[in-house]
């Protein structure tokens, strides 16, 4: 394996979870151990991005952001990486098929929060990564019904696996996703940035 990059067997389970983490928090902690249980899961990688081609103002230094998402979440089952930096790659698809080729054998899961679940036709490639591994989404604050809804959900709905199914989503074939509802958690990286709790020019 490449230095620097996660270690990981064939065979295993691992979530990865996507985004800038601008700055991470409790939020992102919580749909991840909810998705560790209920999908089964033996890790959740967290993907610190450089950047998010969908937003129009650049994020915090990376090393800051990962220093913060380690603070976050000090859990053994959780890697904080920046491999996308490593890989080079800016979107998701690009991303997904670049480490199904570095680690051969493993079950990927994508993770997304169901407000990205109501944007994810406008993604690079979207119906690509559908085809390429499951995908667990995550309720959150106010997109409950509007993911549900959402175009993706519609033209994949016959590929929805139900809740008492979860556990077999890592092992399912593409396309497969499942609408995990758990206790919702309010935080957001927004929420953290307009009351002055993160600020990206001293990050």
């Amino acid at each position: 394996m490449k230095r620097g990059f996660p270690l990981a067997r064939p065979g295993m389970r691992i979530g990865l979870l996507g985004g800038s983490f601008d700055p991470a928090h409790e939020g992102h902690a919580h749909i991840t151990r909810a998705a560790l249980k209920a999908f089964g899961l033996d890790q959740v990688w967290w993907l610190v991005s450089p950047g998010n081609p969908l937003k129009t103002h650049g994020p915090a230094r990376i090393e800051a952001r990962l220093a913060k998402a380690k603070r976050v979440i000090p859990d053994p089952r959780v890697v904080v990486t920046d491999v996308e930096a490593k890989l080079g790659t800016r979107y998701t698809a690009e991303t997904l098929e670049q480490l199904q080729a570095l680690y051969a054998g493993v079950q990927f899961v994508w993770l997304m929060g169901g407000d990205n679940l109501v944007q994810f036709d406008r993604w690079d490639r979207w119906q690509t990564i559908l085809e390429m591994v499951p995908v667990g989404v995550l309720a959150r604050p106010g997109a409950r019904m509007k993911a549900r809804r959402s175009r993706a959900a519609r033209i994949y709905e016959a590929a929805r696996l139900p809740r008492e199914k979860a556990r077999l989503l890592a092992g399912a074939v593409p396309p497969a996703w499942c609408f995990l509802d758990v206790p919702l958690n309010e935080l957001s990286s927004s929420e953290l940035r307009a009351q002055g709790l993160w600020r990206r020019g001293d990050a």
